[in-house]
């Protein structure tokens, strides 16, 4: 099999990063990053996400953080991903879901995203998943064609919504 440039950028990456369970002292960093990202500082949010995600290490959440690797040069927080095993909505078998990925705007194009999506990926298979899920907003072109690259593709479920007045 062909190693192709995403595979090659996959593999420094992962060479290069350290992935791991999120801790409290990179909270004030998800925020910030988030923030840089998104516009909105969400201090309330992150923290309760570290609540649930992170101090109730549950075996089906996952709250996972890039960063270089220790004796590296480099600082900071890379980015991050959220998912859990979520079971039975609507008819559902068990499967893992991915909720949030970010990764630092000056870093993407490095296989960070990648490593962490096959970081969550592995704890999804060790926890016994055979599929994995998320949800995009269509004009969202960022996350679809990352995901999309990852071989997400849709699947048997529409997500349905209403305006409330």
């Amino acid at each position: 099999m062909a190693v192709t440039a995403a595979d090659f950028r996959t593999e420094l990456a992962r060479i290069r990063l350290a992935i791991r369970r999120v801790g409290a002292a990179d909270i004030p960093l998800v925020i910030a990053l988030d923030a840089r990202i998104t516009g909105l500082a969400k201090p309330e949010y992150w923290t309760d996400l570290f609540e649930r995600y992170g101090e109730r290490r549950l075996m089906e959440r996952f709250f996972l953080v890039a960063e270089p690797p220790a004796g590296s040069a480099s600082r900071g927080l890379l980015g991050f991903i959220i998912g859990e095993i979520r079971a039975w909505e609507f008819g559902s078998e068990p499967c893992g879901w991915v909720f949030a990925l970010s990764v630092d705007p000056d870093q993407r194009l490095h296989g960070i995203g990648q490593s962490l999506f096959s970081a969550i990926e592995s704890e999804f298979r060790k926890a016994g998943m055979t599929k994995m899920r998320t949800m995009v907003a269509r004009d969202n072109q960022l996350h679809l064609r990352f995901f999309r690259g990852e071989g997400m593709m849709a699947g048997p479920y529409i997500q349905l919504e209403k305006e409330l007045d």
